[in-house]
């Protein structure tokens, strides 16, 4: 095999790979999809270790091993591209794509934008809102104030993140934002239990993809991203209780 195939085989495999790992895949499934499609192309020897930031993939051939690092900053939660590379990954293990089809295909789906809008998302999350909150057995009178508080909760963490490139600092800042409303809604007479309406708002903020990831990341032997996922949703969890304990101490 020619070393520029090599090569190009190495770079299917980390783009498969870098998709999956910054729309919310588990470790294990960046892992095998990447070793799958290097077996598929003629590489039945190849390594990888995925963390939640960067990947390390290398080849074992007759000549001398290579290996390549790339870097992952942004994550997201976006199945839709997962399904995808999925999907992708099977028409090469079948033999329906050639190797440059597979990544002009993964380069389609990195670039494509594949999200609800942004008006959906926060229609989402003012509905959750609500149905959380009388999930955790809340009034129905706090059913509508849940759904602006939980909406505009959403949106500032948006438009925050944006802003500032730090989760936590948007996540805290967003947290305090439904605190105040909240308590707005209760002395304004249209809330009644400002409890129940802070539940229901800031479950659309808690990280649930990310705890179920981490825990499948530990029960399948990877311990360093499990434990790494694990503490990226407990910073979450501690920057929405902080800003809402701050709000509840200071009124």
């Amino acid at each position: 095999m020619e070393q520029e195939v090599k090569y190009d085989i190495m770079e299917v495999c980390l783009l498969a790979g870098k998709v999956l790992l910054q729309s919310g895949a588990e470790t294990y499934r960046v892992e095998d999809t990447m070793m799958r499609i290097a077996s598929h192309y003629g590489i039945p020897q190849s390594h990888s270790f995925v963390t939640p930031t960067g990947i390390i993939f290398s080849i074992e051939t007759s000549e001398p091993t290579k290996t390549k690092l790339i870097r992952v900053s942004e994550r997201t939660t976006d199945l839709k591209k997962v399904t995808n590379v999925n999907r992708i990954s099977r028409q090469i293990s079948s033999g329906e794509v050639t190797l440059e089809e597979a990544y002009q295909l993964l380069k389609e789906v990195e670039s494509s934008n594949l999200s609800f809008s942004f008006m959906t998302q926060i229609l989402a999350a003012a509905i959750a809102s609500g149905c959380f909150l009388i999930m955790f057995q809340g009034i129905w009178n706090d059913f509508i104030p849940a759904m602006v508080t939980g909406g505009i909760g959403l949106m500032s963490v948006i438009f925050l993140h944006k802003m500032v490139q730090i989760k936590f600092f948007a996540e805290f800042i967003a947290s305090i934002i439904i605190g105040l409303l909240s308590y707005v809604f209760v002395q304004i007479g249209l809330g009644n239990e400002i409890d129940k309406i802070i539940i229901g708002s800031v479950m659309p903020l808690v990280p649930g993809l990310l705890i179920t990831n981490a825990v499948r990341d530990l029960m399948a032997g990877h311990l360093l991203s499990g434990l790494s996922k694990g503490a990226e949703a407990m910073l979450t969890a501690f920057a929405i209780g902080s800003g809402i304990a701050v709000v509840l101490t200071i009124l």
